[in-house]
């Protein structure tokens, strides 16, 4: 079973432990593998006046990520801040923020800028957690200019500086709403397939 979500969701989740501890809240989404998937979570401290913690969660110690809180075995989960960005690097992330960013296609028409990411989670402990679209404030190019559109990302990520690109075709697989998405990507994932 897989579930979509727009990380945007994910930040100031609450992190609880199977004991009922609430441990900390996530803070920012950390990604790996050239952006393709979710290496892991910088973290706050719960409460009003907290900050930011010196420990972060690595994906592979996330039992859950439920619709109200991250789920981890216990609080020897967690690991420095710097362990979760440094194996994210080390999988070839790159540790940007996408948001901001303009989307072209590799036909170099600009389809419009991030607001959001869209991230398929399937299993559970050993899951996956994959980047599969943005969200984008659209331009003229999609016929929809200023709304907010989901675009579908293919298998691998190609980034540079502030530009992300992605295939020609990816304009056709648009969606409005998470419902159908994930069926667009399949398919948008599928046609790239048999064009190769």
């Amino acid at each position: 079973m897989s579930r979509l979500m727009r990380t945007s969701e994910i930040t100031k989740r609450p992190v609880v432990t199977f004991a009922g501890d609430d441990v900390a809240q996530i803070k920012d989404v950390v990604y790996a593998a050239g952006g393709g998937a979710v290496g892991g979570f910088t973290l706050a401290g719960r409460g009003m006046f907290s900050g930011p913690l010196k420990q972060g969660l690595a994906w592979t110690s996330v039992a859950a990520l439920g619709a109200d809180a991250v789920m981890i075995r216990d609080e020897n989960s967690l690991e420095p801040t710097a362990a979760v960005l440094d194996a994210s690097a080390a999988s070839g992330g790159s540790g940007g923020n996408v948001l901001g960013s303009q989307v072209l296609t590799d036909a170099g028409t600009d389809l419009g800028k991030v607001v959001d990411v869209v991230i398929e989670v399937t299993g559970e402990y050993g899951g996956q957690c994959d980047v599969v679209g943005y969200e984008i404030e659209a331009s003229e190019a999609l016929g929809t200019k200023g709304q907010k559109v989901l675009i579908p990302l293919p298998d691998t990520i190609a980034a540079s500086g502030e530009h992300l690109m992605v295939p020609a075709s990816a304009k056709d697989f648009v969606g409005h709403d998470l419902a159908g998405f994930g069926a667009a990507v399949n398919d948008f994932r599928a046609q790239l397939g048999r064009s190769s």
